[in-house]
């Protein structure tokens, strides 16, 4: 695959259009004495971007966040659901499969190292689809493809997995 990129003679041109996004995260967990101690900051944000409602955030709270407050690990996971999501309803209203419902309860496993460290080692996604009209095979089928072209999922280097289920109005 070459993301995008064709060669030509020498010179390598892109066949892709580039897209910014910019956000804003502002600390707002400094109790006063700023990080002079591990325990004396919240590990309280906001995260903003123009336009748009703030969104609470912190750490997990196996890392001293608040738990009422939306932490990195979550918005990773909920990024990867919205996404295979959003695509998914693209490629549905493309082929006719006229969905009425989608709920999905994404499931993301973060493993710890000794020192401190972590990274995802698995996504499971689990969309729950309720299709009024359309073939539910077809419906089924195009999750895979919704994978296939979702942005976020092709930019993780751990496996996203989806187990959909399907079911007629």
């Amino acid at each position: 695959m070459n993301d995008g990129f064709v060669e030509q003679g020498t010179e390598l041109a892109q066949s892709r259009r580039e897209h910014r996004y910019v956000t804003t995260l502002r600390w707002t967990g400094n109790r006063g004495e700023g990080t002079a101690s591990y325990r004396g900051y919240a590990r309280d944000h906001v995260i903003e971007a123009d336009g748009k409602p703030e969104i609470a955030g912190s750490s997990d709270p196996h890392f001293r966040g608040d738990r009422s407050r939306w932490n990195p690990e979550e918005l990773l996971v909920a990024s990867l659901s919205a996404c295979h999501q959003l695509w998914y309803l693209h490629l549905c209203a493309e082929a006719g499969v006229v969905v009425v419902a989608y709920d999905d309860r994404a499931e993301g496993v973060m493993v710890e190292r000794p020192d401190g460290s972590g990274a995802f080692a698995r996504v499971v996604l689990h969309p729950r689809v309720t299709i009024r009209s359309g073939d539910a095979q077809l419906a089924l089928a195009l999750h895979e493809r919704a994978h296939a072209l979702c942005f976020i999922a092709r930019s993780v280097n751990f496996p996203v997995t989806c187990e959909p289920a399907i079911e007629a109005e």
